[in-house]
């Protein structure tokens, strides 16, 4: 049944969509081969629950709340591979894998955060080579004995302070060596949870500090080609729900002055926030953005991306202002109450929709309109596309990267739980 509905259902849709969006003056063709260049980095925490694989036994801190307990995590490199792999295999497109440091592939080795090389990421580097996958990088600020009382890069401790400056020297090295050996760029996110959860007497302080330890972090040059800084901002967390020392003013403004990318997360900023409303502004001042594409429900909870309003907002601003090429997409969510496989597979795949939905907007017509002050022809466009058939483009977009058209990859991942994840206990 599958393989008839590819060879007749699925181009036949596709040739009416093509010609009910070339009645608007887009080009299927072109957006789908603009999709096809553009990669997702999954974020590798959404299969163990931010765990990381250091073999320290530590609980989460830094106000990072994995919750639910559906069975099947990951709980080995090997195991976490064969999950992405799974993943990858359902996702259409060639995409990229973003990795933490407490990811370290330590071997029983007892070496700390600070003292971390290639040496500790260098099978990471080699499965991303055999998989034809790019690596992002990100230190780890949590989830360490330094870091548990929330403070890192802000602590008034020097000796700690200077611990976590070390950490992340060590991090912009190996995302150097992981953009050189894999012959791309690896763009490096700075996050720390640093906050306090009452009203702080000073919030001068930690600020100063922070401000201190990142330009000591950044000293050394490294060659862009291979590797990207960015900063990442935070309204609160658990734990910091009354002062955020990385707060967004204070990225904003770090970024700007230092030439940094700037981290926009779609799950730090207040709940009536929409970042996609932040892109055009920030990117003026700015050589780049990296996306954190999530969704937070109340909170920063970081639920699974949906084909959603906020979310097709976010990738509409990127095509409308042709900011793609200077944008890095990468995804953060982890979600423990349902099969992790499907959470990656639906949020990654709900991003690629959202994109290929923006691609496909009319944007000459609108734009057209808006320039001559046509604003009801502006609006009525707006309304209209969306009852476009865009689900028969999305279809012959996985049809043609040879992975599950529409449902099909349930199955998939159902067969998966089955044979490898009811395994794990």
């Amino acid at each position: 049944m599958r393989d008839i509905l590819l060879k007749t259902h699925i181009p036949n849709s596709y040739t009416l969509a093509k010609e009910a969006y070339a009645a608007y003056g887009v080009n299927t063709e072109v957006a789908l081969q603009r999709l096809a260049t553009k990669p997702i980095s999954l974020h590798c925490w959404q299969g163990d629950d931010v765990t990381g694989t250091e073999n320290t036994g530590r609980s989460l801190s830094g106000g990072i709340q994995a919750t639910g307990s559906y069975p099947g995590k990951s709980r080995t490199i090997d195991e976490l591979r064969a999950d992405i792999e799974k993943v990858l295999s359902l996702v259409p497109g060639q995409h990229r894998l973003n990795l933490h440091a407490c990811y370290a592939d330590l071997g029983g080795s007892k070496v700390d955060r600070n003292t971390y090389s290639v040496t500790e990421f260098q099978s990471w580097i080699d499965w991303a080579k055999k998989n034809k996958l790019g690596l992002d990088f990100n230190p780890s600020y949590f989830s360490h004995p330094l870091a548990s009382d929330g403070l890192t890069l802000t602590h008034p401790d020097s000796g700690i302070r200077q611990f976590w400056i070390e950490h992340g020297i060590a991090c912009r090295r190996i995302s150097y060596e992981m953009g050189r050996q894999l012959g791309g760029t690896s763009v490096m996110n700075m996050w720390i949870p640093d906050g306090f959860k009452d009203l702080p007497a000073d919030r001068k302080s930690p600020r100063l500090r922070l401000e201190k330890s990142l330009d000591a972090l950044f000293t050394e040059t490294l060659d862009s080609r291979h590797h990207l800084d960015a900063v990442e901002s935070k309204l609160f967390g658990i734990g910091s729900e009354s002062y955020v020392a990385g707060s967004h003013e204070f990225y904003l403004g770090y970024a700007t002055s230092r030439q940094k990318l700037y981290c926009l997360d779609a799950g730090h900023f207040h709940p009536t926030e929409q970042i996609a409303d932040k892109i055009s502004s920030v990117l003026q001042f700015v050589p780049g953005l990296l996306l954190h594409v999530s969704r937070g429900v109340r909170w920063d909870s970081d639920h699974v991306v949906l084909f959603d309003d906020p979310t097709r907002a976010i990738m509409e601003e990127l095509v409308r202002g042709d900011f793609l090429d200077r944008t890095f997409i990468g995804l953060d969510f982890f979600d423990a109450s349902i099969n992790r496989i499907a959470a990656w597979v639906i949020g990654t795949r709900n991003a690629l929709k959202c994109l290929l939905f923006a691609l496909l907007e009319p944007s000459e017509q609108l734009r057209t309109a808006e320039n001559a002050g046509d604003f009801t022809t502006r609006l009525a466009l707006l309304e209209e596309v969306k009852t476009l058939p865009f689900g028969a483009v999305w279809d012959e977009y996985c049809s043609r990267q040879n992975v599950p058209v529409g449902s099909a990859w349930i199955a998939e991942v159902k067969a998966y739980e089955k044979t490898v994840l009811a395994s794990r206990k």
